[in-house]
């Protein structure tokens, strides 16, 4: 019985979604069957058949009309189309008249449908969510429990297969994630624990145990869905500007056909129904349908493939501006550069064991939390080193670790703390040469001197070297920015393949450069982390974050990216640049098709079914069009 109930909802929403269409197919069908009646002289079945036609099909339409005029008390196109019907039939054109009903409703549900197929996209996104949840308590068996009563701090359990049911950290178990509602990224993504997991991405493998982290109200996939609904009901500069056009250029399309009922009798000679004739077909030919659809499709079309593609786009306005971008200033550090150091280079002194002396700097480094200290311990640990020494140590702020192996002192840090000249004199020079080279050198010592030194690198992302290409094939400037000393920042620039760079740059200094390259190229976008990089990201003409989908990359910038890949800004900025090209295409037909049927309907070679066909036509091939921006291949 549930299931049934279920299905019968199912289908009565189905039938609201595309109740336009349906009312256009029954209409079209009293208008076929209204002709037929017409042409056997049948003349009052058809008319009334013609009447039908016209309430089913333009109901909602003049609906929508009239709603929108007196919310907004200004005129628009549905209004014209409900007129111009009404005018035809008043003259005796009763099939013309039903027949612009019927296509105005047809292009009325190919509107709807490109709206909503935007729309569709955020519920199916909404329907990945599972609803509930194996929660863990004690040592009793797993419950299902409804997602909505579940609280920070939960364990539950997610079999392979299952969604997963909220934000959190795996507890026990390993296994492949499939992320791809989120990032866009097909290839699942290994986990472990310790590992951070999100609602609605799906548990392949492993089965998994997670605490939950956040309220589901606040989870990731929430935050996505709130974003693009966001989106999606921001309209672009150009969409306010043709909505404020469309009710001027209403007025005046009244105010002209108005003057044609009389005019052109007195005038040109015209007679009393050629002149009102001529003037319904102005009526019809001259509204802006076509040209008030020549945006709003395409990007909505292009927010939701962005969507899809792990691309979020805060509104129209941010597609426009991104599709004039000119110059793109990009923080060095965890979007160029992997943001982790690695040990590239490890020389110990001559006649010591290499192990052993890894082992002793390794077992120092492993007291300490600082990034690099960290890096050395991985790198220990992937030699094969994996039982450190019993150690103690003392750091000295600013300047390095004081450790004590087996009652032996040693000191590990920079150059000035083991001594300057040493250091320098070290491997035949080695410190120089590895410095030039962008890397900094960590330096152990013992009584006898320097034991080794060790080089780390922020190495540059492979896909990123591949990203900088692809950006400026597409002329755009590129500049990094990083905090970094000179001799570092001119080889990771170098590696990246970046245009220029700016070295040594603070949070105020990156405002700096930022209102430099807006001077100087007028639309800049800034690519940072959402967090240190914020005042640079406002600067920016685009702001655009980077940040594994984190809760702050979701609140700073106007785009957002949901994986920590430079090439998705190239896809983004070839999006909107083919929306651009489509929305100036939709927008030339459109008002070309408009000119062309308002002098042909002067010269009077265009009659009402034509101006009918023409006119519609031409809104629903721009509304097509627009739809082209939901194809991924751009």
């Amino acid at each position: 019985m549930e299931y049934s109930n279920r299905e019968n909802i199912n289908l009565i929403e189905k039938t609201k979604e595309h109740a336009e269409l349906i009312a256009a197919i029954v209409a079209g069908f009293f208008i076929l069957l209204a002709w037929r009646l017409d042409s056997s002289d049948q003349t009052t079945a058809s008319v009334l058949l013609y009447i039908i036609a016209f309430c089913v099909g333009g109901f909602a339409k003049a609906k929508e009309g009239i709603e929108e005029t007196l919310a907004d008390k200004k005129l628009n196109v549905e209004l014209l189309m409900v007129l111009a019907a009404i005018g035809s039939a008043a003259i005796g054109y009763w099939t013309e008249g039903a027949i612009l009903i019927f296509i105005f409703a047809v292009s009325g549900a190919l509107e709807t449908y490109a709206m909503n197929k935007s729309h569709r996209e955020i519920s199916a996104l909404m329907n990945l969510q599972p609803e509930e949840a194996w929660l863990v308590r004690g040592g009793f068996e797993p419950m299902k429990v409804a997602v909505t009563t579940l609280t920070i701090g939960d364990h539950l359990l997610i079999k392979p297969g299952e969604r997963v049911p909220a934000d959190g950290v795996i507890f026990k178990g390993q296994s492949s994630i499939d992320e791809s509602a989120i990032s866009g990224e097909p290839l699942p993504v290994a986990k472990h624990e310790g590992d951070e997991v999100f609602a609605g991405t799906v548990n392949l493998n492993g089965a998994i145990t997670m605490e939950m982290t956040k309220p589901n109200s606040e989870t990731l996939f929430q935050k996505i869905i709130s974003l693009v609904q966001s989106a999606q009901s921001e309209k672009s500069p150009s969409q306010q500007f043709i909505e404020k056009f469309e009710g001027t250029y209403v007025k005046f399309v009244l105010l002209t056909v108005a003057l044609m009922m009389f005019l052109p009798h007195f005038l040109l000679g015209w007679d009393w129904t050629t002149t009102f004739y001529r003037a319904m077909v102005l009526l019809v030919v001259a509204s802006p349908c076509a040209l008030v659809a020549a945006i709003m499709p395409a990007t909505l079309a292009t927010i939701s493939n962005g969507a899809k593609n792990g691309v979020l786009f805060k509104g129209g306005l941010h597609l426009e501006h991104l599709s004039v971008l000119r110059a793109l200033a990009v923080d060095k550090t965890g979007t160029l550069t992997q943001g982790k150091p690695v040990v590239t280079d490890f020389i110990v002194r001559e006649g010591l064991d290499r192990n052993t002396t890894m082992c002793i700097l390794a077992s120092i480094e492993a007291q300490s939390n600082h990034p690099l200290a960290q890096a050395i311990t991985s790198y220990a640990k992937a030699e094969g080193i994996t039982h450190f020494a019993q150690t103690t140590i003392e750091d000295i702020p600013g300047w390095g670790i004081k450790g004590f192996v087996n009652e032996t002192e040693y000191l590990v840090g920079k150059p000035d703390f083991v001594g300057i000249e040493e250091a320098h004199a070290f491997a035949d020079g080695a410190a120089a040469l590895l410095a030039a080279e962008g890397k900094t050198v960590i330096f152990i010592r013992d009584n006898e001197g320097i034991v080794a030194l060790t080089a780390l690198k922020d190495t540059v992302r492979t896909e990123a070297k591949k990203a900088i290409t692809l950006l400026k094939e597409l002329g755009i400037h590129v500049v990094m920015l990083t905090g970094d000393n000179e001799k570092t920042a001119k080889v990771i620039a170098k590696e990246a393949g970046v245009n220029d760079y700016v070295a040594e740059c603070l949070p105020e200094t990156k405002v700096t450069e930022m209102k430099r390259l807006l001077h100087q190229h007028k639309y800049v976008g800034m690519v940072g982390d959402g967090i240190n990089d914020a005042p640079a990201l406002a600067t920016a003409t685009t702001g655009i974050a980077m940040g594994e989908g984190t809760d702050v990359a979701l609140e700073t910038a106007d785009v957002v990216l949901m994986k920590n890949d430079l090439s998705k800004i190239a896809y983004a900025v070839r999006l909107s640049r083919k929306m651009q090209r489509i929305v100036k295409q939709n927008i030339i037909f459109s008002i070309g098709i408009i000119i062309l049927l308002i002098a042909s309907n002067f010269l009077q070679v265009v009659d009402l079914p034509m101006g009918v066909i023409g006119h519609e036509g031409s809104t629903i091939l721009v509304i097509l069009n627009g739809l082209r921006m939901l194809n991924k291949n751009v």
